[in-house]
Order: C-alpha cells, then sequence, then structure tokens
C-alpha cells in the first residue's frame, strides 16, 4: 500500500497471532487501509500457501498517536513485542520486524 502512496510505513511486527502496524496515513480512510492490508495480505498468503480460509479475524484495534506522543517510544514498544513475550532474548533474534530507522538508537 505504501506504493500507492495512501500510507507512509513507520515501523510494523508480525506476531504469531496479531500484527502491529505504525504509519501515517496520507490518503483514504482507516477502514481502507486496513481492508487493502487484509485482503492483499490474505490473498498473498492463500496463494502461496493454498487455501481460502479467512486468514484475519473481524475488525481492528486502532490508537491514533497525537502530537505529544514519541513515534520512536511506540515504534520500539512494537518491536520489543516478541522480547516481552519470552519469544526471544533480544528483538534483534526476531525476523518479522521493520522499521523505518533504528528504533534502539
Amino acid at each position: 500500500m505504501q506504493d500507492d502512496a495512501r500510507i507512509a510505513n513507520i515501523a510494523w511486527i508480525a506476531m504469531p497471532d496479531h500484527l502491529h502496524w505504525l504509519f501515517s496515513l496520507h490518503a483514504g480512510t482507516l477502514p481502507e487501509a486496513v481492508a487493502l492490508l487484509k485482503g492483499r495480505s490474505a490473498r498473498a498468503i492463500g496463494t502461496r500457501y493454498g487455501g481460502a480460509a479467512p486468514f484475519w479475524q473481524a475488525g481492528y484495534f486502532d490508537h491514533a498517536l497525537r502530537h505529544d506522543e514519541a513515534v520512536q517510544r511506540h515504534a520500539r514498544y512494537l518491536v520489543e513485542n516478541p522480547l516481552r513475550a519470552g519469544l526471544v532474548s533480544s528483538p534483534w533474534e526476531y525476523p518479522h520486524w521493520w522499521c523505518g530507522w533504528d528504533p534502539f538508537a
């Protein structure tokens, strides 16, 4: 979706049972962005691994960052999820995350 300029990715992490996605919305609405993410990823996963069962649960939880909230702090919180969940001993060991900068710098 970033390729069509609707959003700018800031950070994301794919956990075993959920996804955290931090982005800036430039066009459209939040429900449209989430629907695009769910639709495109479900089709890609279905194509790669087969099957047509629903991949995503209905709905989502959102939190809009206000001007006084630090984007870097939220990005760090996202990528530290596997550490808090006991999946790794360092966030760098977990391969399924991305951030536009080093969130620990």
